[in-house]
């Protein structure tokens, strides 16, 4: 059983629906007893840094996902927002991370007449690259795309940490993998079929 996260952001019931549609029983959790049963988790998330942080602390999740996660190494996918709190801290707000990654968020910054034309947020459909094999990666479609809705990215003080890239201007962190820890930057329950495969694959292929 996967618990999607609750704490007040993200797109809960798309990703329940995508994870059904793969044959995968997940489950909306708000309490600490539903995060400790379940087998794996994914932290979704859509908003701003602070508010986010803020929502996990007002309803005493952070305890439980630093045990869960970091002394229990159960799997957890941060999706959007979710990966960003992964990290130190964010150039959006105030308030510290969750501080998973060695890694911090900042805001796309364009210089040039070559990236004059670039909007923020980074909207749309976008290829990403692999930087290397992992289990969350097998049988993706050639030229996997998925779709973004972000201001704001990762910058890794690890490129280890770094497990698929995109660009927009230039290149970015579009997915990361530490241990247990998984991410990713756009929205698999709104990439269609590639995002069907990520999210079975992160059920199916990414060890306990």
């Amino acid at each position: 059983m996967i618990a999607i996260v609750n704490y007040g952001v993200g797109n809960l019931g798309s990703i329940a629906n995508m994870l059904k549609k793969v044959g995968v029983q997940s489950t909306i959790a708000s309490d600490e007893a539903s995060i400790a049963s379940a087998e794996k988790l994914i932290l979704p998330g859509v908003g701003a840094f602070d508010s986010g942080m803020h929502n996990l602390h007002a309803r005493g999740l952070v305890e439980i996902l630093h045990q869960q996660v970091l002394e229990e190494r159960k799997p957890i996918l941060g999706l959007c927002l979710g990966m960003q709190l992964f990290t130190l801290g964010s150039e959006e707000g105030t308030l510290p991370g969750l501080g998973w990654l060695d890694a911090t968020t900042v805001r796309f910054s364009f210089g040039g007449a070559a990236t004059a034309s670039l909007k923020v947020p980074h909207m749309g459909w976008n290829y990403i690259q692999s930087e290397r094999a992992d289990p969350l990666l097998v049988d993706l479609p050639s030229e996997p795309r998925f779709y973004f809705v972000h201001s704001y990215h990762l910058v890794c003080s690890n490129a280890r940490d770094v497990l698929a890239s995109a660009r927009y201007g230039y290149p970015f962190p579009a997915m990361v993998a530490k241990d247990n820890i998984y991410g990713a930057q756009f929205h698999p329950e709104k990439s269609h079929k590639y995002g069907m495969v990520l999210l079975k694959n992160f059920a199916e292929q990414i060890p306990c």
